[in-house]
């Protein structure tokens, strides 16, 4: 007959701590003691000797006082699936080809995406009821799109891994990439400047001015004040977020005795607004009013005459997106953040001043 030897509680918990690891639910290192015993529900010195336990198998290795344990998997170790959460921006940006294309992307790796039925936008980029709503979705990692800079670093401070795609990210510890548009919304600033504009609006979500404008924002602002003009309300209006809002805002700016010569939109669903808004007031682009996006969208090749916008690659974007999803599930801590090249192109709805 076989001898029986109890497990001790620390030499359970030791392995279920390894059974854990072996299935994903801990990469990069280990969480500290206090953690793990709110989760397990036991002792300090319970945790303490399954901890011991485990760096002597191999399982953790100790990186110095303070220091969590990091997790030592076996070459032959086969990473499980990641789910990937994509919190978008609003219900349109899940049609976007290149958001249709990471979706495969990650599928053909070997990956879970989720795409969950609530946005940003509809929950209200509230920090507190997107993270209720997060919260919900057994995700192991998010992508995280065009989020306001509150958003992203409450995705910061959490365990899970996030990675910002577009939005305020800049100075926020988390991974993400972008195109660059600092120099592109200059070059608009000077080129309407250029055509003799002096009553400019840009038209964009509240993300983009509040608390502060962006690195982008204040380059455009920087440009109009160069040239002279006191920059107000008037360049970057207030509004409220949604169709009915955006009607008001454009009813007041072009009711009033000085009117915009040219508007800047931040999204082609803007732009467009926009556009037949004008066209129902009979005023014509660029004869009357010039307008630019700064944003590209692939209908603007059916547009006559040609859209002025600005144009980026989102290969670039995608590549960064998957090396992170495959760093993530080797349990590499990666929170770099990159930049890809922007361009502005002058189309036609740019013109001259209305006199």
């Amino acid at each position: 007959m076989a001898h029986f030897q109890a497990k001790s509680v620390s030499a359970q918990v030791a392995a279920h701590l390894k059974d854990e690891v072996a299935q994903g639910e801990w990469s990069g290192t280990m969480p500290g003691e206090e953690r793990l015993m709110r989760r397990l529900g036991v002792g300090a010195a319970t945790v303490r000797e399954a901890l011991k336990l485990l760096e002597k198998e191999g399982v953790l290795a100790g990186q110095g006082a303070g220091r969590r344990r990091k997790i030592v998997l076996p070459e032959n170790h086969a990473p499980p699936a990641l789910r990937v959460g994509l919190l978008h921006f609003d219900p349109p940006a899940r049609s976007l080809n290149y958001m249709i294309e990471l979706h495969h992307r990650l599928e053909d790796a070997g990956q879970t995406s989720l795409d969950p039925d609530k946005t940003l936008i509809e929950l209200g980029m509230d920090v507190s009821r997107v993270a209720r709503y997060v919260k919900k979705i057994e995700a192991d990692a998010w992508i995280v799109c065009s989020a306001s800079r509150e958003v992203l670093e409450w995705f910061a401070a959490q365990e899970m891994p996030a990675f910002a795609l577009f939005g305020r990210m800049a100075g926020v510890p988390l991974a993400g990439a972008k195109p660059d548009k600092v120099s592109t919304h200059a070059a608009v600033a000077r080129c309407l400047l250029d055509h003799g504009h002096r009553r400019i609006s840009f038209l964009c979500r509240h993300q983009h001015r509040l608390p502060e404008p962006g690195r982008a924002m204040r380059a455009f602002l920087g440009e109009l004040e160069a040239d002279g003009i006191v920059t107000a309300a008037f360049n970057t209006p207030d509004w409220e977020e949604k169709p009915e809002g955006f009607e008001r805002l454009i009813e007041s700016l072009f009711g009033g005795p000085t009117p915009p010569t040219a508007l800047v939109l931040d999204e082609p669903i803007l732009y467009y607004a926009a556009h037949h808004y004008l066209a129902r007031r009979g005023l014509q682009v660029p004869a009357e009013v010039s307008l630019t996006c700064t944003d590209s969208d692939p209908d603007f090749a059916w547009c006559k005459p040609s859209v002025a916008h600005i144009q980026w690659d989102s290969r670039p974007l995608l590549h960064r997106i998957m090396r992170w999803v495959n760093n993530v599930n080797l349990g590499k801590d990666d929170r770099r953040q990159s930049l890809t090249k922007a361009e502005f192109v002058e189309g036609g709805t740019i013109g001259p001043a209305a006199k």
